[in-house]
């Protein structure tokens, strides 16, 4: 399948940096977390960063499914995902656990429910979290 649309962010600083999208419109503050060993300084962190493109994609996804199925998804619906972070067991590394939360005032529940499962199926975040998709990892 062809690729449809690609961007590149890039980070310095890891956890305690700065993350710049290619187009410059994304310029954030990176800061650890004080549940992470940092010192609660103002600024954003991957977790929220993946939270809100999970969130995004996912409401663009139901979105989608509902057009296919005739159903308006109404301009207050919100779909919010939570990130959690913590070690593995194995002790090699972190693993991240996200949920995703979907509010759709108006639509009936039945409906709802079957939109947000399609919607799961379609978004490609919860696609690759589910398939555990390859990531390419080179040194540049």
């Amino acid at each position: 399948m062809p690729i449809l649309y690609t961007t590149k962010a890039s980070a310095t600083g890891g956890r305690a940096g700065h993350a710049v999208s290619e187009n410059g419109v994304l310029d954030v503050t990176l800061t650890v977390p004080k549940e992470l060993g940092g010192d609660g300084a103002t600024g954003t962190n991957p977790e929220q960063l993946f939270a809100a493109g999970y969130s995004a994609c996912f409401l663009g996804a139901l979105k989608f499914v509902a057009g296919k199925e005739k159903v308006k998804i109404p301009e207050e619906a919100t779909v919010t995902a939570t990130v959690g972070i913590g070690p593995r067991e194995d002790g090699t590394g972190f693993y991240i656990s996200p949920s995703i939360s979907v509010s759709l005032p108006g639509v009936d529940r039945e409906v709802g429910e079957k939109l947000v499962a399609a919607a799961h199926i379609v978004c490609p975040y919860s696609h690759a979290l589910r398939t555990s998709s390859e990531v390419v990892a080179k040194l540049a």
